[in-house]
């Protein structure tokens, strides 16, 4: 099977940053240098390019030519953001079942998450995340509605969302991860299978462009027997938050 020509672009601009040929701070080709150079419309280069900057490899505001930004390649960024990429980097299964997916006015909390005037229009999204057909995780999903809207027009059940909205050139650059232990209520114990009050591991996670402008917000809760969080630092580098397999979780 092909690979997809935007898959290949981002493969060989991956390779070009991490060898240095593309140092930190170089500026990527051009979207017309890039078309020219594999005979190929702008879609596919736009959707590699948002890849990238998924991955947090690239970077720039909006109307400047992106620039490298990172070449550290061992954990791709987006991987923390899509349940779906990081299960399938493992050579596991991942599903997903939409529960509920909604236009609403944003609430008090979700104003001050999104930075939104109370009453503005959002989209919430409610999705029980399975591992090898396993419920593993819930999550609890706010988007600002430009983005949002685009999922009206896509299959949740079907695959990464944040795939989905980066190949839409949605700009996926920073999150910030707060995470923390909650108490499974109501919904969680009925979804996952578990105890009312059994102990779930929460990753809160604010998600923003480049420009720091907010894209979304989830509460995300996880089965600790199936999934635990791993911090990876050294004296050279920021620390990185890697999601893993519980040690007892068997592939």
């Amino acid at each position: 099977m092909d690979v997809p020509l935007h898959e290949r672009v981002a493969s060989e601009l991956r390779r070009r940053i991490s060898s240095g040929e593309l140092p930190v701070g170089a500026a990527i080709p051009s979207e017309s240098h890039l078309c020219e150079q594999w005979g190929s419309s702008r879609g596919p280069i736009r959707q590699a390019l948002a890849t990238l900057r998924a991955e947090g490899l690239i970077g720039g505001g909006r109307g400047k030519p992106p620039v490298v930004r990172s070449q550290s390649m061992p954990q791709p960024f987006e991987t923390f953001l899509s349940f779906s990429r990081w299960v399938e980097l493992m050579g596991r299964t991942p599903g997903q079942r939409t529960l509920e997916i909604a236009r609403r006015p944003a609430t008090p909390e979700t104003c001050d998450a999104l930075g939104l005037a109370e009453g503005e229009p959002v989209v919430q999204m409610l999705r029980l995340r399975l591992l090898d057909e396993v419920p593993a995780m819930i999550e609890r999903t706010t988007f600002v509605w430009p983005v949002g809207r685009l999922l009206f027009d896509f299959d949740c059940d079907s695959g990464s969302v944040f795939a989905y909205l980066s190949r839409c050139g949605v700009d996926l650059s920073r999150a910030r991860h707060v995470v923390d232990a909650v108490g499974a209520d109501e919904t969680d114990a009925g979804l996952l299978g578990i105890e009312r009050g059994a102990p779930l591991l929460r990753e809160r996670r604010h998600t923003s462009s480049a420009s720091g402008a907010p894209v979304e917000f989830s509460d995300d809760r996880y089965r600790p027997d199936l999934v635990s969080f791993t911090i990876d630092n050294s004296q050279q580098a920021h620390p990185a938050l890697l999601r893993s397999p519980s040690q007892g979780e068997t592939p």
